[in-house]
């Protein structure tokens, strides 16, 4: 057996062939700089732009295809609404399940007077949405959860968390890094006003390409300026949407594959997808909890989870359990704190490091994941 490829929590490998194949053609034959003249190959690759946009608003359910904005990936997307909806003298809320994409510009925030909260997750990996309530104040500005964690899987449950903000008029911003492209997402039935997706993890695009998905009641600031192609003699960067968070020259190589994977997607559909890697995600976590010295982090409530979970062997540091998942099984995984320190914290794993993720996908198979098993349960046995 070739490589098992585990890490789908870090990007989906491999992409559809529908990908590969569209960003070939496409960059061969418009290849050009979308938006920026008159003649036929430009107006045509800014055609592609502009489904995408639009393919983007009815997939998560926005306002206007306009208010979708491109950027670099998620982390990109999240500073800019961050920094762009708080000021000093705000408060803003989060939980401990968040990426540093959200913790650390929050975290620099908080040194310039961003009153800046945080709310644990239970036993099982979930938010209370009553505890979000109890943090509110007169100066919150602004909820941000990350709506699938990328080390335990758990989807919290942000149509509660976004009627509670909606009823209170505070901005609810959702890190779809994890959940968009896996379950469905509709900003206006779920009171969500900002969406934050990146395209190259189950949106099946490249890396490189994200962005924003906006409502109509955010207010995000301008914070950078550039060239947009439209209005070039204005001194000011645009306040319309898309132009308002966009800058520069846009990947437009990055857009082609995210627009042949959203396609994908919607062809094969999100709840088949998310039915078949959620199947593969049982099997995998009923075969580990049979191993003795195999410790699983919030995996007991499978029904309200993504195809992510985390591990330990006992005796080993993730790091170890890695390299011969690696070098002995050809299986490749995640090891660490993943980008998520408070997670880890609260699991009490960051004294050791961390831990074993594992990221499954729509491409892996039935014998993929037993082979999985059987080389963690050879690992475990090897350390008694």
């Amino acid at each position: 057996m070739g490589l098992i490829y585990l890490d789908n929590a870090a990007t989906s490998f491999p992409k559809p062939e529908e990908v590969y194949r569209y960003m070939d053609y496409f960059y061969r034959h418009y290849g050009v700089n979308p938006g920026r003249s008159g003649y036929d190959l430009c107006l045509e690759a800014g055609e592609m732009v502009e489904e995408t946009r639009k393919l983007l608003n009815d997939f998560l359910g926005g306002p206007d295809p306009n208010r979708v904005c491109f950027g670099y990936n998620s982390t990109d997307a999240l500073n800019l609404a961050i920094f762009g909806l708080l000021q000093p003298g705000d408060q803003a809320i989060t939980t401990t399940l968040e990426h540093n994409s959200v913790l650390r510009p929050l975290y620099h925030l908080s040194l310039t007077g961003v009153e800046v909260d945080y709310v644990p997750f239970d036993s099982q990996g979930f938010v209370n949405p009553d505890d979000i309530k109890k943090k509110i104040k007169k100066n919150t500005k602004l909820v941000v959860v990350n709506h699938a964690s990328n080390v335990i899987g758990t989807i919290q449950p942000v149509n509660e968390i976004g009627r509670i903000c909606k009823e209170r008029g505070i901005t609810f911003l959702i890190d779809a890094s994890q959940s968009a492209g896996k379950i469905p997402i509709n900003m206006n039935d779920m009171n969500i006003d900002v969406v934050a997706f990146t395209g190259h993890k189950s949106l099946f695009g490249p890396t490189g390409i994200g962005g924003l998905c906006v409502g109509p009641e955010a207010n995000i600031r301008i914070t950078r300026a550039g060239g947009t192609g439209v209005r070039s003699a204005q001194r000011t960067h645009l306040e319309e949407y898309p132009w308002r968070l966009e800058y520069g020259t846009i990947n437009l190589l990055g857009l082609a594959g995210l627009n042949a994977g959203v396609k994908w997607v919607l062809a094969r559909g999100l709840e088949a997808i998310h039915e078949q890697e959620m199947r593969l995600t049982r099997m995998l976590v009923e075969g580990l909890k049979e191993i003795e010295g195999v410790t699983l982090y919030c995996q007991d409530q499978l029904d309200r989870h993504i195809g992510v979970i985390s591990f330990n062997v006992r005796g080993l540091e993730a790091q170890d359990t890695g390299i011969m998942l690696d070098v002995d099984y050809n299986i490749a995984c995640r090891t660490g704190l993943h980008c998520a320190p408070l997670v880890h914290e609260q699991l009490g794993t960051d004294k050791i490091k961390g831990a074993v993720r594992f990221g499954v996908g729509p491409f892996n198979t039935e014998e993929e994941i037993k082979t999985a098993i059987q080389a963690v349960k050879e690992i475990a046995a090897f350390k008694r």
